[in-house]
């Protein structure tokens, strides 16, 4: 796959069609990857497929001028498809490389499942619904759903819809939505009084870095709330109260917007469950409205939208 993308990406280049590559490079640690973006086709062959393509790079496409060449994921698909909804980027400029995904394992899992420090681990290889691991002397055979992400596990769209080229042949994850959902059932299952005293915590530990909102590709105000000060939506201070006010504007902010690639709970360095959050406004939206975030370019999207069928009570 990943020849076949370089190859790509070079025909690209040659014949003049896109200005940018925006796609995966090696990182500085081992079993990383990096955003690359880059005008140089030299630069952009030194692209990479492998079980940590993490990012979600519909975030850069705003910020780029002229034509772009982006290698997306389906949750990245659905990200591209709901900027073009929105009109924040155009789909003239854009060619879409698309890679089926089979999930991507977290590393967290990987150190916790194996127990060596990270440094340690020399090899994670994906054998089709297994994962074989070497690490400080041991190695270990792992099924792959207890290493992926929890978000890959209810992935709804693993192959690129939208998409120009596609490299490789149809993928999906394995699929074990009870797992993807354990923080959501844990806090459903408890008294109101305790979710309350559960996203406190959590939020106690908010530092406001703002990775969450920068990694987001559903965040696209020009200016944001939080930086407002006329009037002032949220005070500077790292109150618990204000970065929850902060997280629940921006969850109602992108409603309809998310997709569920979990990227503002993987950047928060004081690992909030961010995504429970998304994920059951994201539940919320189809069950109300039936509507599912990035499904389909041509749709309206649900802010800009109405149906008789929509609920009304509250005109009423």
């Amino acid at each position: 796959m990943e020849e076949k993308l370089k190859k790509e990406v070079a025909a690209l280049f040659d014949e003049k069609k896109i200005d940018y590559f925006v796609g995966y490079a090696k990182g500085s640690l081992m079993h990383k990857t990096t955003p690359l973006i880059t005008k140089d086709k030299e630069e952009a062959l030194k692209t990479v497929i492998n079980p940590f393509i993490y990012n979600n790079l519909a975030c850069y496409l705003r910020e780029l001028p002229g034509r772009v060449g982006v290698v997306v994921k389906g949750c990245d698909s659905r990200s591209v498809v709901s900027l073009l909804q929105d009109n924040q980027i155009f789909r003239e400029n854009l060619t879409i490389i698309g890679i089926p995904c089979s999930g991507l394992i977290d590393l967290e899992k990987v150190v916790s499942g194996i127990q060596v420090e990270r440094h340690e681990i020399t090899s994670i290889e994906r054998q089709g619904d297994k994962v074989a691991v070497k690490a400080g002397g041991k190695e270990k055979t792992f099924e792959a759903e207890d290493l992926l992400f929890d978000k890959c596990l209810n992935c709804v769209l693993p192959v690129p819809k939208e998409a120009d080229i596609m490299i490789g042949d149809k993928d999906s994850p394995p699929v074990n939505k009870e797992k993807s959902y354990h923080i959501i059932k844990k806090l459903k299952e408890e008294e109101s009084a305790e979710r309350w005293n559960f996203w406190k915590d959590q939020f106690k530990k908010c530092i406001r870095c703002y990775a969450c909102r920068n990694v987001c590709p559903a965040c696209s105000c020009t200016r944001c709330f939080v930086e407002v000060n006329r009037p002032q939506w949220v005070s500077p201070v790292q109150k618990w109260q204000d970065n929850l006010v902060f997280q629940m504007i921006r969850t109602i902010h992108v409603a309809g917007r998310c997709v569920d690639c979990g990227e503002c709970e993987r950047a928060c360095p004081a690992s909030i469950p961010l995504r429970s959050l998304q994920r059951e406004m994201g539940d919320n939206v189809k069950e109300l409205f039936g509507f599912e975030s990035g499904m389909d370019k041509d749709e309206k999207p649900l802010i800009a939208s109405y149906k008789d069928t929509d609920p009304n009570e509250f005109m009423r």
